[in-house]
């Protein structure tokens, strides 16, 4: 990849943007009295609140930066058996936080020992213990950052053990992964298309072809033809059947165009490119609507390529203004969202264990969206401060 290309500023935007936004519409459970259209839509409603799209272009996103780091990766050596460790030591990370995350709302404090915001806050201080960065040294505080994993590890492993969901009792469950949450979707996202992208990354039209299957498999599951094949099958063949992936490979080609014209004469066209693909998508998503409702919760075909135009134009705008008109400056407040998007994703969780209740008048409406954007921006304050200070995670 071109020296250029290792760092491109319209993807670190972009991912902070889309880190503030999912802050900001994940604080929506302290509100009342905001609009529909902001909100996650019900399963069985069609409709596309601005909420569900939010994590399908974290997830173009996380597509767009597969390939470069899996060619930085190459670019130092490293052989495949090693890229390989490294893309599943990342989604295992990724897959736990994830089995943690999604459990707590099940716990019963009771049957557990402990309360939830203790429960919470502790898994989030063990995941820091695990993965914070700690700085490269060879004296005695080697032994001490080991020492600090080897204490992470045991408080998650402590947490798993006493963990107990549903009604307790003779009833009580241990952890299970229900559908993985936030972080573990996102795990097995990255595992897939990363894996994929390393053996296809020499074949442009393979990268295409799998981009074409993930699409197909999610029209094939909610068409009723993958159930017509296999009757006592399982409801989704793929993850989402295929949608999460389509997400990631979607931004994997993005950056296939990145390649290709932002280091020549035509990188301006790449805006209007983008937009085109972005307009084509929308209009593919919405002939699906005659055949499928948008629908996050179900993950149809009709949200998948309607958020795909979505993120494309997202994306061309942002390119447009930071890397072609050089104001990535103007984003510099939200930086830190974009670098440590994993420190920040988890903080909430701390700040939310002690919650206080505010005044309605501070939760309501338009006063209560201006609260929760303020929240955001805290978040990421915080996030930025904890990484002077030598706390940031990653996997």
């Amino acid at each position: 990849m071109e020296t250029s290309l290792k760092r491109i500023a319209s993807i670190d935007v972009f991912r902070a943007l889309t880190m503030l936004l999912m802050i900001f519409v994940n604080d929506f459970w302290t509100l009342t009295g905001i609009p529909e259209w902001l909100q996650h839509s019900e399963a069985h409603v069609d409709f596309l609140g601005f909420s569900d799209i939010i994590f399908p272009c974290f997830l173009f996103i996380v597509g767009m930066s597969i390939p470069f780091a899996t060619k930085a990766r190459i670019a130092k050596g490293e052989n495949n058996f090693e890229i390989i460790k490294h893309i599943v030591l990342r989604s295992v990370a990724l897959l736990i936080m994830g089995l943690f995350t999604v459990n707590i709302p099940e716990m019963n404090a009771e049957a557990t020992g402990m309360s939830q915001s203790v429960f919470q806050v502790s898994a989030v201080i063990g995941f820091f213990l695990i993965w914070n960065v700690y700085p490269k040294s060879e004296d005695y505080k080697k032994y001490l950052f080991i020492a600090l994993q080897v204490l992470g590890v045991a408080i998650l492993l402590f947490l798993v053990y006493k963990f107990r969901g549903g009604e307790g009792g003779e009833k009580a469950e241990m952890m299970k992964p229900h559908w993985w949450g936030i972080l573990g979707l996102i795990g097995w996202t990255y595992f897939t298309c990363a894996i994929l992208y390393l053996f296809f990354y020499k074949n442009t039209s393979l990268l295409i072809a799998a981009w074409v299957f993930f699409n197909i498999m999610c029209i094939a599951g909610h068409a009723g033809w993958l159930k017509s094949i296999w009757p006592s099958g399982p409801g989704d063949w793929l993850l989402g059947n295929g949608a999460f992936a389509a997400f990631a490979f979607t931004g994997i080609l993005a950056t296939l165009l990145l390649e290709r014209f932002y280091t020549t004469d035509k990188k301006s066209k790449l805006t209007f490119i983008y937009v085109g693909i972005g307009i084509t998508m929308l209009i593919i998503g919405f002939v699906l609507r005659k055949f499928f409702i948008i629908s996050k919760i179900y993950a149809t075909p009709t949200w998948v390529f309607i958020c795909c135009g979505i993120a494309f134009i997202t994306y061309a705008l942002i390119y447009w203004l930071t890397d072609l008109e050089h104001k990535a400056h103007w984003f510099k407040i939200i930086k830190p969202a974009g670098t440590s998007t994993l420190t920040c994703y988890l903080i909430p969780y701390i700040i939310y264990s002690f919650y206080v209740a505010l005044p309605v008048s501070l939760t309501f409406g338009i006063v209560g969206l201006i609260k929760s954007m303020v929240f955001a921006l805290l978040i990421i304050g915080i996030t930025a401060l904890l990484g002077k200070i030598g706390v940031k995670l990653k996997i």
